[in-house]
């Protein structure tokens, strides 16, 4: 499936493809992963529950939600975020919709 990884210390968004949860985990690093719903198509931005007890390098904030430390990953969702699939917000819209700190 295709999502989004975010790298807040580049300040850069790229497209991966994943497979399965487990994937999320290996690309932001840690296995302690929380979500936000960040639109009505069901994308979720998952991220480090723990980032800011770790101390992880770089700050982003999306729309008015928290601001998240690390890497984190946006991919789509079904049935309540049981089920990933293709992300369907557009990198040049989240552009727009992201805040580096």
């Amino acid at each position: 499936m295709k999502a989004i990884l975010i790298n807040p210390e580049s300040r850069t968004m790229q497209m991966v493809e994943i497979g399965k949860r487990e994937e999320i985990a290996g690309l932001i690093g840690f296995d302690t992963i929380a979500a936000d719903e960040i639109g009505k198509a069901g994308d979720q931005l998952y991220f480090d529950e723990d980032c800011f007890l770790r101390g992880s390098g770089g700050r982003f904030q999306l729309d008015s939600l928290a601001p998240v430390a690390g890497r984190a990953v946006i991919a789509g969702s079904a049935d309540g975020g049981n089920t990933l699939r293709d992300v369907a917000t557009e990198m040049d819209s989240l552009r727009g919709r992201i805040k580096y700190l």
